[in-house]
């Protein structure tokens, strides 16, 4: 049963690979760029600044716990289950499209793009939603686009970013538990 998930995850990823032009290289290769988003980051601040003024500087202790989590579960699932990206598959040779040479560490299950990007989407969604609507599809499109853009890439199966996505939705909910009992500690319902 495995072998035949690993095999169906090969061919869904040779397929979603498969489909690149010159534009969208470059633009996977923007969207998967860390420095791209720094713009919305800073919107993102400045919206639960407003909504929590004085707390919302607690949310950067916040959203550094939860990337380094994010990031560290990832970092250690790859080290345990050590499945090679398929950019380094010896059977894969030849097949991937690789954009501007780039392939990462060798072990890409779990994608560490796809765990950060849905914790910092769960969290921030669970922070602004009631105020700022908006932020649902925002913040859902821009965990997606990274994950898909990890598998034209040619750096993650769609296994590798689905499961990171899990692992990344969990630590969000996580971390967001976390804020709002920290929250009621500062500020008790009956105070």
């Amino acid at each position: 049963m495995i072998e035949l998930l690993l095999e169906l995850d090969k061919q869904l990823f040779l397929f979603l690979n498969g489909l690149h032009n010159d534009f969208f290289d470059w633009l996977m290769h923007y969207i998967s760029y860390k420095y791209t988003w720094v713009p919305l980051y800073a919107f993102l601040l400045v919206l639960v600044i407003y909504r929590y003024r004085w707390k919302g500087l607690l949310f950067i202790l916040f959203a550094t716990l939860l990337v380094f989590l994010s990031d560290q579960s990832s970092v250690f699932i790859k080290n345990t289950f050590m499945r090679f990206r398929p950019c380094h598959e010896p059977e894969l040779e030849g097949l991937v499209h690789i954009v501007r040479g780039k392939c990462g560490g060798r072990y890409g299950f779990v994608s560490s793009h796809a765990a950060n990007t849905f914790a910092v989407a769960v969290f921030v969604i669970g922070l602004l939603k009631e105020r700022f609507r908006f932020v649902v599809p925002v913040m859902l499109l821009y965990a997606i686009l990274n994950g898909y853009s990890r598998i034209y890439l040619g750096v993650h199966y769609p296994g590798d970013v689905i499961f990171g996505a899990l692992l990344g939705t969990g630590i969000g909910y996580m971390v967001f538990f976390f804020w709002q009992k920290t929250l009621q500690i500062i500020n008790p319902p009956n105070a």
